[in-house]
């Protein structure tokens, strides 16, 4: 990784259990993003709305790592690279098993593949 682990915070907890900006405001994801520096969990760049990249855009928090479980990859803006695998992150590490995805429930629309990027 550039810098091997600059821009990552491995004992900062996860915001919570879905994009923050999605739950303050009522709307949906995809899939979830956890940014590796301040624990912020946004939706992924499928989403409607792409709040994980909009929140590198605004904070220029360089690694975020997927927050579905079972994956434990990260993605480097500055470099638009992928690896499979980084420093362990204090929990929570994904969001809940039992939550829907996409999610969450009762917020997707029926349509909800239409609308993905």
């Amino acid at each position: 990784m550039a810098d091997e682990f600059d821009g990552i915070n491995p004992s900062v907890s996860s915001s919570g259990p879905g994009c923050v900006e999605c739950t303050e405001t009522g709307g949906w994801w995809f899939h979830l993003r956890r940014c590796a520096q301040c624990g912020h969990v946004g939706c992924c760049d499928s989403s409607p709305s792409q709040h994980a990249t909009k929140h590198y855009e605004t904070t220029s928090h360089p690694f975020m790592q997927s927050y579905e479980p079972g994956e434990e990859w990260f993605w480097d803006y500055r470099t638009n690279e992928m690896y499979s695998s980084g420093p362990e992150l204090a929990p929570a590490t994904s969001h809940p098993v039992d939550q829907p995805v996409p999610g969450p429930a009762g917020n997707v629309p029926p349509d909800w593949q239409s609308l993905l990027h």
